[in-house]
């Protein structure tokens, strides 16, 4: 094993290594699988999935835990480390590395062994530069390095999957490699929280980042217009039409089946993305519109039917339910002809603001179709977005310099012509 620091480990150099994969099965008992760089399961991983599954958490948790403990292993990998002998230097230095390295570029799998100056370029237009604003919506791009969220959300798996483990006594596991913050190690965050007080900012972690609070962004009608305008088929622009009226989760929408979109009531069946209950959530008239002309659409091309069925299918054979992925890459090809960053969860913003921009929709009905647990959470929305503000300080030093050239010139304020030839010596 390299020394602490790492005299031997070269964190400015390295380069995370691209074995062992996070396959995803169709299996409910092991929806994921953390495999070795030989294809064989990671036992450790798998206990841990199991429990994750036991405590009720949704089939995508495993996933998202699984691609953080899949670059935790590659690290580990790389050096030569016992996932049960890492101490807190390694640790330390994985999340110096996540801070300050770039992210590793995946080379398409057509690529791979490629020259790099053999890969042709797509033609596509000019993008704004890694980690700058977007010129249209002023949302950053993505950036070359990884951001606070991943880096907390990482730090934050690695440590509850260690805290598991030590639970069970497994392997030669003495200590988490991932601490708590300095004098707060022997017991859990808000161990002794009084549930009649708000929760204090702190970090539980010690290397845990601080993420900056961002205010949700809306979609202004006019740009909304241009994406559902360069949107290409019935299906997709129904989509469009439900996710900003119902403010639905993207993956939630998806959920909906053809008998559980009610034309006479005006709502659609979706499961909730955290208590998988079944929810009616109302929607516009024009949603309802775009979905009839969808299903004729689609039914004469030969889509299943029934009211079982799931709403939203594929535009090409073979005829399969539309995926989350599949939905996103369709939002992001309207968005290039804007030049625009947005994304699928903007539009559950854009119909927040939307409902709570009605004098007479109550907060709490809001709450309610969105799905939250507590009313607290709509206080973000209440907080000036930059549109709003830029839009305040341009009218404010509009309104200045307009009362600046009709307010008349007050004679006695100015000066003195005979002060000002004692003070200049004469010849004003």
């Amino acid at each position: 094993m390299p020394d602490e620091q790492g005299p031997g480990r070269d964190l400015k150099s390295f380069v995370l290594p691209e074995i062992g994969q996070l396959l995803e099965t169709e299996d409910p008992w092991e929806p994921v699988q953390l495999l070795d760089a030989f294809g064989r399961p990671i036992e450790p991983a798998a206990v841990y999935f199991k429990d994750l599954m036991a405590a009720d958490s949704s089939v995508l948790t495993p996933r998202s835990y699984g691609m953080d403990l899949l670059r935790w292993w590659r690290y580990l990998w790389a050096f030569g480390i016992e996932w049960d002998r890492a101490t807190r230097e390694d640790a330390r230095d994985f999340m110096l590395w996540m801070k300050l390295a770039d992210k590793p570029v995946r080379v398409h799998w057509r690529h791979r062994g490629k020259d790099p100056a053999e890969i042709p370029r797509p033609s596509r237009p000019r993008r704004p530069a890694p980690g700058t604003p977007n010129p249209v919506t002023g949302k950053p791009t993505v950036g070359r390095k990884y951001a606070p969220k991943t880096r907390a959300h990482c730090e934050t798996v690695l440590r509850s999957f260690y805290d598991f483990h030590l639970d069970r006594n497994s392997g030669s596991l003495l200590v988490n490699p991932f601490p708590l913050v300095r004098g707060r190690r022997s017991a859990r965050a808000n161990a002794h929280h009084n549930p009649e007080n708000e929760y204090a900012k702190q970090r539980t972690g010690l290397y845990r980042p601080k993420i900056p609070q961002q205010v949700p962004r809306r979609i202004p009608e006019d740009k909304f217009t241009e994406v559902f305008a360069g949107l290409r088929s019935h299906r997709d622009r129904a989509l469009l039409a439900f996710w900003v009226a119902t403010g639905a989760r993207a993956e939630e929408l998806l959920t909906a089946t053809q008998g559980g979109a009610i034309v006479g009531q005006q709502t659609i069946g979706v499961t909730r993305k955290g208590t998988r209950e079944y929810q009616e959530l109302p929607a516009t008239p024009d949603a309802f519109v775009w979905l009839r002309l969808y299903q004729e659409e689609s039914w004469k091309k030969g889509v299943p039917r029934g009211r079982q069925q799931p709403l939203w299918w594929t535009l090409r054979r073979p005829w399969r339910p539309l995926e989350y992925d599949a939905a996103r890459m369709m939002f992001s090809r309207a968005n290039e002809l804007l030049g625009a960053n947005w994304t699928l969860h903007d539009l559950r913003h854009t119909a927040t603001f939307l409902m709570l921009d009605d004098p007479n929709m109550p907060p709490v009905y809001v709450q309610h179709i969105l799905g939250h647990k507590q009313l607290s959470t709509l206080q973000i929305y209440n907080r000036p977005g930059r549109d709003d503000v830029i839009a305040a300080g341009l009218a404010h030093h509009a309104r200045v310099e307009q009362q600046r050239r009709t307010q008349p010139v007050r004679q006695d304020l100015e000066y003195n012509p005979q002060s000002l030839n004692v003070l200049f010596g004469g010849g004003v």
